[in-house]
């Protein structure tokens, strides 16, 4: 079985599927097995709830204080297995939850997921990967049409419901287009993390 919990720079991740509705041309799963102290994150088949409780059982949270919610697949394509061991984690373990996603939630499921995020997700960083249609579905290679408007509109919706929410990119995209993604960011009002790409 692949590694469910693993660590890396500090932080615990919970690899919970292998789905994903994008296929970016930068994404590590393309290039690696794992990350981290993972031997692998490609599920045969992806955890059940149960396995995943198990394996936050087995882990020590001793010094973590946030369980990251990304692995090889999107994870909220696994919407509610997320929410049950989310709540799973915090009311065992006391840490806080964040998802890493490409905020297509939405999109993906046919109906707005942000309520049942909101009941106990804490932060959410959202992928944003380029500063307009064109160029994010060129990197990104999503399986929907409207994928970049429906990310800035999850975006807009998630920060009034849950704590803290980002947009993220790499720095690897030219300079115009960080500038222009720190202007798309300022005019939805979510702040924008410029993450070094490694």
């Amino acid at each position: 079985m692949a590694d469910i919990l693993y660590t890396y720079k500090n932080q615990v991740y919970a690899n919970i599927t292998n789905k994903c509705d994008c296929s970016c041309r930068f994404c590590i799963r393309s290039h690696e097995d794992s990350v981290g102290d993972a031997e692998t994150l490609w599920h045969k088949k992806d955890p059940t709830a149960e396995e995943i409780k198990a394996a936050m059982d087995a882990f020590d949270f001793t010094g973590y204080e946030e369980l990251v919610y990304c692995g090889y697949g999107e994870p909220t394509c696994a919407l509610d297995i997320l929410i049950e061991t989310a709540k799973y984690a915090k009311g065992k373990y006391g840490v806080s939850i964040r998802v890493n996603t490409n905020g297509l939630a939405n999109l993906y499921h046919g109906e707005d997921v942000i309520p049942k995020l909101a009941e106990v997700v804490d932060s959410v960083s959202i992928s944003l990967n380029a500063p307009d249609s064109e160029k994010y579905n060129e990197v990104t290679r999503p399986q929907f049409d409207n994928a970049f408007q429906a990310l800035l509109d999850f975006a807009v919706e998630a920060k009034d419901a849950i704590p803290s929410v980002k947009l993220s990119i790499v720095d690897v995209l030219p300079e115009e287009d960080i500038e222009a993604c720190k202007k798309l960011s300022e005019s939805l009002g979510v702040p924008l993390r410029i993450r070094k790409y490694s």
